[in-house]
């Protein structure tokens, strides 16, 4: 990876991470990507960032921290998994996230935090600022691994935009095909937990239908319980979670205790520590 490719990207270190990144955060957020040269995940999420480095030309600095070669720095902030970025701003942590996102949601979760200098970024329709669906990921990775086809990180950012639309058997058929380096990866091991959720939703109406269902009897508990599951895999893992425990505090018995079943199942997907503790004590709570 090339970190001189714009004025905006640079290393980063232990020597100038109090400067380039604490400091400058004052005037100018930072992005920080941890990241390896090993890492398959890495080498889809870096271009992207660094693309939307160049594009946003200064609203944000990308500040690039190697684990091999900075280990201490990477456990100063308990970095398990890469990548991982963080948002630093006005000399704080502000935001981060873990694993390789495709753009639609690095635009989105720029757009929280960054504003585009104006006249210096290119003009971007509304839609492009839309969070991608699992729907659109898959067409858009699939052409990418048709002119790519030497890139297998690609088809584990497939494998997972397939389960996050409900196709379980394609997405482990894609998941099985990958190399033993990405076999291994965190976020793979996740999502084969999340497969037997996925399942589930094969055949099942759309997020749309789904809620439509809920909005119009809001006793349908296979709406409720549907839904849950198409949001814990896809972007809104919490409104999935309170799906079922309003399944729990409402209809604890429907179908054998499904939502607490799901629930469950849920802690064990997410790689959230802080959201499953609070959901954890929540259901607590609502069965004790």
């Amino acid at each position: 990876m090339n970190a001189a490719v714009s004025p905006h990207i640079f290393d980063v270190d232990q020597a100038n991470f109090e400067t380039e990144v604490l400091q400058a955060s004052l005037t100018t957020p930072v992005l920080v990507d941890f990241w390896a040269e090993w890492c398959g995940p890495c080498k889809s999420l870096g271009p992207m960032l660094e693309k939307l480095a160049v594009e946003y030309n200064g609203a944000f600095r990308l500040g690039k921290v190697d684990v091999d070669k900075n280990q201490e720095l990477a456990g100063i902030f308990g970095i398990r998994s890469i990548p991982t970025v963080i948002l630093v701003k006005d000399g704080q942590i502000l935001d981060g996230f873990a694993g390789a996102l495709p753009e639609g949601q690095l635009r989105q979760f720029l757009s929280q935090h960054v504003q585009p200098l104006e006249g210096d970024a290119e003009d971007e329709e509304p839609e492009d600022l839309a969070p991608e669906s699992p729907e659109q990921a898959i067409n858009r990775l699939q052409q990418d691994i048709a002119t790519n086809p030497n890139r297998p990180e690609l088809k584990l950012d497939l494998a997972i935009a397939l389960a996050q639309a409900g196709h379980a058997s394609a997405a482990e058929s894609e998941l099985n095909a990958l190399p033993a380096n990405l076999a291994t990866d965190s976020r793979a091991v996740r999502l084969r937990s999340q497969l037997d959720l996925a399942r589930s939703l094969e055949g099942t109406p759309s997020m749309e239908e789904l809620q439509q269902r809920v909005h119009a009897n809001p006793q349908d508990w296979e709406a409720h319980d549907l839904l849950g599951v198409r949001l814990l895999l896809g972007n809104d893992p919490a409104t999935g979670l309170e799906h079922w425990l309003l399944m729990l505090g409402k209809a604890r018995d429907w179908n054998d205790g499904q939502a607490k079943k799901r629930l469950l199942a849920a802690f064990n997907t997410l790689d959230d520590a802080e959201l499953v503790g609070r959901y954890r004590r929540r259901m607590a709570s609502l069965l004790f």
